[in-house]
């Protein structure tokens, strides 16, 4: 099986999986979209009501702004991936529970195996915590670090910068650093110790 094959493979299992109460609350799984080669693979938080309505991810105005952001590295929508932690958006848009996140880590592990990305671009708390749960995302944003020879490049979620023009300034910043990452010009911290975060994602 292609790339391609085994993506949209997880997508029909995301469309119609029922392992945790969201899918009662929700329209539809929303797997993620992007390039099966893809070197930058996004990691947001959850579906909001635009993407559940949609089956898309990051189609409101925080996805606006993504696309803005990826146009001032000369990226396109198209050329990267882009999915979330969870995959059904949770009701009136409040935090994931942990055994939400839990029923979805395979699909999310599972798509980081198939596209093995260059660099995992963390968006938001959620998405930094996913990798690294005791990490915060106002003291880590914008130093990629390394777990298991992946680099994972957390910066502030679009939806922030659209509540904050500090926040939003910030992330520009740390946006036009990726290029340089990607490349290997700005350097990731030291591995991390899978000893000292027991709560790391399985897959490393």
């Amino acid at each position: 099986m292609t790339k391609q094959d085994l993506l949209e493979k997880i997508n029909k299992e995301i469309r119609t999986c029922k392992k945790c109460r969201l899918y009662r609350t929700s329209t539809q799984g929303v797997p993620g979209e992007g390039s099966s080669n893809a070197e930058i693979l996004f990691v947001g938080e959850a579906p909001g009501f635009h993407e559940d309505k949609q089956g898309r991810p990051f189609v409101g105005r925080a996805g606006v702004l993504l696309e803005e952001l990826l146009g001032k590295i000369g990226k396109k929508r198209s050329e990267v991936f882009i999915t979330n932690v969870i995959k059904h958006r949770p009701i009136d848009n409040r935090d994931p529970f942990p055994d939400e996140i839990k029923a979805c880590r395979e699909y999310l592990n599972q798509q980081i195996e198939i596209l093995n990305p260059k660099i995992i671009v963390a968006l938001g708390r959620f998405g930094l915590q996913y990798f690294f749960p005791n990490k915060s995302i106002s003291k880590e944003h914008g130093r990629p670090k390394l777990l298991s020879n992946r680099i994972i490049y957390p910066v502030y979620h679009p939806a922030a910068a659209l509540r904050s023009t500090a926040v939003k300034e910030v992330l520009k910043i740390d946006f036009l650093k990726l290029p340089k990452v990607l490349s290997g010009e700005i350097e990731a911290d030291e591995p991390e110790l899978k000893k000292d975060n027991k709560n790391q994602m399985s897959l490393f």
